[in-house]
């Protein structure tokens, strides 16, 4: 009896306690929730582990180049995205794929609806080919049955309900899988023409949940916005300018990096800026042949310069899309070269919020990246081994040797594409059509002794040759997430890419 009431009394006193403590995190979940009238949701496509943590070392590299002796070994610099003080790791399949593509990776964080490859923020029964397997497009126009699903509600749409301020920017062509996720519905990704229609105010294809529009759209993608009239490029099948259709409602038009450097943020309203064709350049072309494109962090300063002028606060995207690009190029330089573009993106856009909203009280900025790509870090380098050039063990430091006796690079991709005979895989378009450097994948590895592997133009070798540059695949595994700010305390563990939007949605109030 003694011992039964022992037990009684200890469990009453665990019950009591599990009790308040439950109570204590429900008032602390009911005080975070809608602290965050201000997001930014930053998003490095294709940008897995071994990508950022690769590019935090070239980080170092040029720090050292720069600042000799700051920096014990390059491995020991610092990301900004990374100082940002809570981490998650997050699953990225699709429901039709273990590895999924940018579409519904990027629509599960916008909607929470779990949907499969190639749909863009849809219901999950939606499919993007028909019973044939033919995709619902016809060039870059939907053909899309009306039956066809039912669009699920994106944060930027839940956000400008509340009256707030949204934007996207992106890298790519503003109707790139990425950004369209946060304004367009869609069931298959390349109607790019359709896309372009949904942001459109007064467009028959305009999406209403957008109300006046999107605050600000900047991009590449002139050429499903302009028509053949006044662009030879255009893509599209009508006469309909939707630029002009834009700016008779109020938008403030530029496709230059000097003319949106110009842009007068506190007397414009509503901005699109379509800075390119279609993708814009990577950041070491954009550089080096001095382009007039804005880099990412030009376009998201001015965003944050229109949107938080909203004193309900704004919903905004930003995307280092050429990331993945690179990644599917096998272009490691390029690659790091674009996502340290995207990090100081990040770090323009805390600077700018800590000034406007000081220790981020209103504004939650989260980290991540869509899905992971088939690249992998490979050997034993020694400390300060340049992480784009050969392998030198940490041992000896001398050149580590495969089974052939042949050198190799830290980085590698398990798969991807080698030039052929045909003369367009030869060469770089984006770079004056310079040829690639790139060790052959055949019965015989090349020696890379006398390689430049830290050319702008070298490909890193692959382990299955699926075709010519720009053929390797995504790859499945799960990638980072980092968050600071106002309801950020709940980015930590392990999640499923729809779970990040319920937490998002939670923090802003939406």
């Amino acid at each position: 009896m003694h011992t039964t009431m022992n037990r009684i009394t200890r469990n009453t006193r665990l019950a009591a306690a599990l009790v308040c403590a439950a109570a204590g995190t429900l008032a602390g979940s009911a005080h975070a929730a809608g602290e965050a009238k201000n997001v930014i949701f930053f998003l490095g496509d294709g940008m897995g582990p071994v990508t950022v943590t690769a590019a935090r070392i070239y980080k170092g590299e040029k720090q050292l180049a720069a600042k000799p002796g700051s920096l014990v070994s390059p491995e020991r610099a610092n990301l900004v995205m990374q100082s940002l003080p809570y981490a998650a790791r997050v699953k990225t399949f699709s429901l039709d794929g273990q590895t999924t593509d940018s579409a519904p990776s990027m629509a599960a964080y916008m909607t929470g609806v779990k949907m499969r490859n190639e749909v863009i923020s849809m219901s999950s029964d939606t499919t993007a080919v028909d019973s044939t397997g033919k995709q619902y497009i016809n060039g870059e126009d939907t053909t899309c049955p009306s039956t066809n699903g039912k669009a699920a509600d994106t944060l930027l749409e839940l956000a400008k309900a509340k009256g707030r301020a949204v934007g996207a920017v992106s890298t790519t062509r503003v109707g790139h899988a990425t950004p369209a996720t946060t304004y367009a519905h869609i069931c298959n990704r390349n109607g790019y023409n359709t896309i372009a229609e949904q942001s459109v105010p007064g467009h028959p294809n305009y999406n209403p949940k957008l109300l006046d529009g999107v605050d600000v759209l900047l991009g590449g993608g002139q050429r499903n916005y302009l028509p053949k009239s006044t662009n030879a490029q255009s893509k599209r099948t009508d006469n309909v300018d939707l630029v002009a259709a834009m700016t008779a409602k109020g938008y403030t038009y530029v496709d230059t990096g000097t003319k949106l450097k110009a842009v007068d943020t506190a007397a414009t309203g509503k901005l699109l800026g379509l800075f390119s064709q279609s993708e814009m350049a990577y950041e070491l072309d954009r550089v080096k042949q001095s382009l007039d494109q804005p880099s990412l962090s030009d376009m998201t300063e001015k965003a944050l310069g229109v949107l938080s002028k909203n004193d309900k606060g704004f919903f905004l995207m930003v995307e280092g899309g050429r990331i993945d690009h690179a990644l599917h190029g096998t272009n490691a330089k390029r690659a790091l070269e674009d996502t340290l573009a995207f990090d100081a993106a990040i770090q323009t856009a805390l600077d700018y919020m800590n000034k406007k909203d000081p220790g981020l009280q209103n504004t939650l900025v989260v980290v991540t990246a869509d899905h992971d790509h088939a690249i992998a870090f490979n050997g034993y380098p020694k400390i300060g081994n340049p992480i784009l050039g050969l392998v030198n063990g940490y041992a000896d430091g001398k050149p580590l040797k495969a089974a052939d006796g042949k050198p190799y690079t830290t980085l590698v991709f398990g798969n991807g594409g080698r030039p052929n005979a045909t003369l367009a895989s030869q060469t770089n378009p984006e770079d004056g059509n310079r040829p690639w450097i790139a060790p052959k994948r055949d019965t015989d590895r090349d020696d890379q002794t006398a390689m430049d592997t830290t050319d702008d133009n070298f490909l890193q070798e692959v382990g299955i040759n699926l075709g010519t540059p720009g053929a390797e695949t995504h790859g499945g595994g799960d990638v980072m997430l980092f968050a600071g700010g106002a309801g950020s305390k709940s980015f930590k563990g392990t999640m499923e890419n729809i779970k990040v939007f319920n937490k998002v949605k939670e923090a802003a109030g939406l």
